[in-house]
């Protein structure tokens, strides 16, 4: 005999994916754009750049570099780690009486918690792209490159884009299926703010001069775009049906 399994381990329906997933490719359009087509970054960079000192005047700051860089940072990285031991630990009891949804939220957010900086960290190593402060155009030696632009021959790879630090945090957005599938309002506007923390390191660093806006940018989007996808991997369907 079989039954339909409940919609306990069901997070989005299939048209919202699909909604998520356009909404997406405009956003990846629209940051291409500002960092192909526009000056924001550099505007941004000029504006925390002190020409005088020839220095970024936030580079050494408590604020951006104890605080931001040190103190911040390690602290969503000790709530990773307890996030994906918590899930480590769920994983080897399996205990088949506890909550499939609980335990498919509890998956989504470990597993981002490793996805999200491990996927940016690799990227990283495909980019061409230079850190602010080691551009010409700040007292360093690098030419200033816009995405997909070809390196000028011998200069080396910057290795600056995405934005790391910020990963270490942006995969809080993931917290946001907590409140699905019964309250996808609320999940919206959790993602929005669990994405503050990542946005905070990353603007900490565009003020040291490490990196600029669009990096960020781009680090928000493949977190949005790994949380979006292990949920539609990961969650059951609704005409699925089990054995009894």
């Amino acid at each position: 005999m079989e039954h339909r399994m409940p919609a306990r381990a069901y997070l989005l329906p299939a048209p919202t994916l699909w909604r998520m997933a356009a909404m997406l490719a405009v956003a990846a359009l629209a940051i291409l754009w500002l960092g192909r087509c526009t000056d924001i970054d550099l505007a941004l960079a000029d504006a925390a750049f002190d020409t005088g000192a020839g220095a970024f005047r936030w580079r050494h700051a408590w604020l951006t570099e104890a605080f931001g860089h040190g103190i911040l940072k390690r602290s969503v990285t000790v709530l990773a780690l307890g996030v994906i031991g918590a899930a480590l630990l769920d994983l080897a009891r399996a205990d088949p009486r506890r909550p499939a949804l609980g335990r498919l939220r509890l998956r989504i957010v470990a597993l981002s918690a490793v996805s999200v900086p491990a996927a940016v960290s690799a990227l990283k190593q495909l980019s061409s792209s230079h850190c602010p402060w080691d551009l010409l155009r700040y007292g360093g030696d690098q030419p200033y490159l816009r995405l997909f632009e070809a390196l000028p021959a011998g200069v080396m790879p910057g290795q600056c884009l995405p934005a790391g630090h910020a990963s270490s945090a942006l995969w809080l957005v993931s917290l946001a299926v907590y409140c699905l599938p019964a309250q996808p309002a609320r999940a919206g506007r959790l993602a929005v703010l669990a994405l503050v923390p990542g946005a905070l390191l990353g603007g900490f660093q565009q003020l040291r001069g490490a990196h600029f806006m669009t990096h960020t940018l781009w680090s928000a989007w493949i977190a949005c775009a790994i949380v979006l996808a292990l949920v539609a991997m990961l969650q059951s369907r609704p005409g699925d049906r089990l054995p009894s």
